[in-house]
């Protein structure tokens, strides 16, 4: 398969996985964007059909709204599934793959040996939420202990980058704070994680909106947004 212009994630290549994030020079797959919906949806299409060629035949993307809900996938359907008001996607099976679109929120990997997924787009809203959280849950549920899994916290807007109001500091640390300042989203969803579990986790060292000449930033003004994908294999 030809992926679009990305960076590599090789954490969960060993369990037949492949996740990545695309960057500026793929082009923006943001679909409230500046560029004409054809370009974009043109580009959703040539990914899909990238992905199916590796024998993975059912691919799941969302408009998101900042939220903590997240789609199970089962089995039953196939090609690109389309759903409204969710932050994320889960399954328990092989030959699944999903994206979430991304421009300094923290797309959220997590897999298991098996083959088993999730990928799930956190901004501080979604982290205060909990919804790192309860996709951990969902996989402790599905028989999928938490020191099984694996998380890598991909491309996002970095601590030192990452002002925020005193109310959304308080909401994302339970500390107070007598004026904007900034904050590690990145390092809370991690902690977060550990507390519910997992141990095994990475943190991408790419900042969206430090390296913005290669990755689209909100923060930055962009319009643009990449996509996280995690794809697991048939």
């Amino acid at each position: 398969m030809t992926l679009p212009a990305h960076l590599s994630i090789p954490d969960f290549v060993e369990w037949g996985m492949q996740a990545f994030t695309t960057t500026r020079a793929a082009g923006t797959y943001g679909t409230q964007g500046v560029e004409p919906a054809v370009e974009v949806f043109a580009r959703w299409n040539t990914l899909v059909a990238g992905v199916t060629a590796l024998g993975c035949d059912r691919f799941a993307s969302a408009s998101q709204v900042h939220g903590q809900k997240f789609t199970v996938h089962a089995r039953g359907w196939s090609g690109w599934l389309r759903t409204d008001a969710v932050d994320g996607h889960a399954w328990a099976r092989r030959g699944t793959a999903a994206a979430v679109t991304i421009a300094d929120c923290v797309p959220v990997f997590i897999g298991h040996p098996s083959g088993a997924g999730a990928i799930l787009h956190s901004g501080w809203r979604g982290t205060a939420a909990g919804i790192t959280e309860q996709a951990i849950l969902w996989f402790l549920r599905a028989g999928f202990a938490p020191p099984s899994l694996r998380i890598h916290l991909g491309p996002a807007i970095c601590g030192s980058c990452y002002e925020v109001s005193p109310d959304v500091f308080t909401q994302l640390t339970g500390a107070s704070v007598p004026g904007n300042t900034t904050v590690d989203l990145r390092a809370a969803i991690a902690d977060r994680a550990r507390g519910a579990g997992v141990r095994d986790i990475a943190i991408s060292e790419w900042c969206t909106r430090c390296s913005n000449d290669r990755l689209f930033s909100h923060r930055a003004g962009d319009a643009g947004r990449q996509l996280g994908v995690l794809i697991s294999i048939a």
